[in-house]
């Protein structure tokens, strides 16, 4: 079975979701269309009325609607693409200036005889990566790093993928200012920027907690005894000291551009909080950070330019596919069928205590990111259903962004459609089917984690709304 997982051949996430719009064309001609009644509640914000569901006259769309919507999506999806490229850029800029790395360097050097402290301090820096500039790829870099340093405490390369690699993990499953996550995916549901930041950082921290028993526990079991080690054949070939990774020092200007990194973030936070952060502000406050970073760093105005051109591409594929799955929307708008989905599956929840109907979304969103491998992906694809469907059966959209958020961050770990994990992987030589009986007991305890914070957010009724 786990040969079959790791052997599987998804199709490109552009190519399943265009299958998608495709469908959607097609499904215009089938699915009856209906319609909700909607008003504006004091906030501004478009409420579905639940209980005015009427059929209308069928009105599919244009089957040239499958070439003609694509503009048509990245379009409407202008503001959030272009908001993605412009932080992809600035922390291209950020990255250029090599202080993250530096930094990150030092502290795993001073600490590297001090497990206790060094594994869950590691894993927790890593988790505030993944939950404010939704750390990813850019954790590859470090693997090398992680298991070089594991092996330095006489323990694996497992532990020291899993350092990194299910650091960063937890905070992107919480998230808690994370633009190409909770970021989209709160502007689809139409919540203020960021709201709801103190309950995502303590299941980050709960996540993170979790994470670094568990890893510690099994680095402490391989230091005792190679044996115990799930690579142990891979442990016998390599080399037990860290010589092979050169840990760079951290300068003065390092510590300079990590300090307008922190004030920049702490700026952002402070925005939330007041309510003046807006798209607009994010981008310009991010866009500041690249630039003053790069100069204080010490690169020139054109390799300021180049790593902002480099951070962008980085991001190309996120910031393409939520145009992409906007065209998904669009489709069953015009097609009118949107409302019949939504009522055909709020039908089915409708009878189910809302707590259990929270919990059923998060593992829905679980398993969809096996096929949308891309949290602004799946944001853009699954939350103008799971929003509406939300309001009807009494999930707060807070609630449906959280479970998205954690049900995609989490499962980025799992699956072998992961092309971020399968490259770690590649990285730290570790088998896919070796590191599945490594991880699953975690997930296990993670999922249980994420059912009981779904449930909590119905009970103490997570807002704004």
């Amino acid at each position: 079975m786990i040969t079959i997982l790791k052997d599987i051949k998804m199709p490109h996430a552009f190519v399943l979701i265009y299958s998608i719009v495709i469908l959607a064309v097609l499904a215009s001609y089938i699915i009856p269309a209906g319609q909700y009644d909607r008003f504006e509640d004091s906030e501004g914000r478009e409420i579905v009325d639940q209980a005015s569901f009427t059929y209308v006259e069928q009105d599919p769309v244009a089957l040239t609607q499958i070439f003609t919507v694509v503009p048509e999506g990245m379009v409407d999806a202008a503001g959030i693409i272009f908001l993605i490229f412009i932080i992809g850029g600035a922390f291209g800029m950020i990255n250029g200036t090599g202080a993250i790395e530096a930094g990150i360097n030092r502290m795993v050097s001073l600490l590297k005889d001090k497990e206790i402290v060094l594994i869950p301090l590691t894993m927790l820096i890593f988790s505030f990566g993944g939950a404010t500039f939704g750390m990813a790829e850019s954790t590859l870099i470090f693997i090398p790093m992680g298991v070089i340093l594991a092996r330095s405490l006489g323990m694996d390369a497992m532990t020291g993928m899993s350092m990194v690699a299910l650091g960063a993990a937890a905070g992107f499953a919480g998230g808690f200012m994370n633009i190409f996550t909770v970021g989209v995916a709160q502007e689809i549901a139409e919540l203020p920027l960021f709201s709801g930041m103190g309950f995502r950082i303590m299941i980050q921290l709960v996540f993170v907690a979790i994470a670094s028993f568990f890893v510690y526990r099994y680095g402490k079991r391989v230091q005792r005894d190679k044996k115990n080690s799930y690579v142990y054949d891979l442990e016998m070939k390599a080399e037990s000291e860290s010589g092979g990774y050169k840990f760079k020092d951290l300068t003065g200007r390092h510590i300079a551009v990590l300090f307008i990194v922190f004030a920049g973030l702490a700026l952002i936070i402070y925005g939330v909080v007041q309510g003046w952060s807006t798209g607009t502000e994010l981008a310009a406050i991010f866009l500041a950070m690249g630039i003053f970073s790069g100069l204080v760093g010490g690169n020139t105005p054109n390799g300021i330019a180049d790593d902002f051109i480099k951070g962008a591409k980085d991001v190309t594929f996120g910031a393409l596919i939520v145009g992409l799955a906007r065209c998904i929307l669009l489709v069953l708008e015009d097609g009118t069928i949107i409302d019949t989905v939504i009522f055909a599956v709020s039908s089915v929840l409708e009878g189910l205590p809302s707590t259990i109907a929270a919990i059923g979304m998060f593992l829905t969103q679980f398993i969809i990111n096996f096929f949308i491998p891309s949290g602004s992906g799946q944001a853009a694809t699954t939350i103008p259903l799971m929003a509406p469907i939300g309001d009807i059966v009494g999930i707060p959209r807070q609630s449906v962004v959280l479970a998205f958020q954690m049900g995609d961050g989490l499962s980025n770990y799992l699956f072998p459609t992961s092309a971020v994990l399968m490259a770690g992987l590649s990285i730290a030589n570790i088998p896919y089917e070796k590191w599945l009986r490594f991880v699953w007991p975690l997930m296990l305890v993670w999922i249980i984690a994420s059912g009981f914070f779904m449930a909590l957010s119905i009970m103490i009724g997570y807002g704004p709304f």
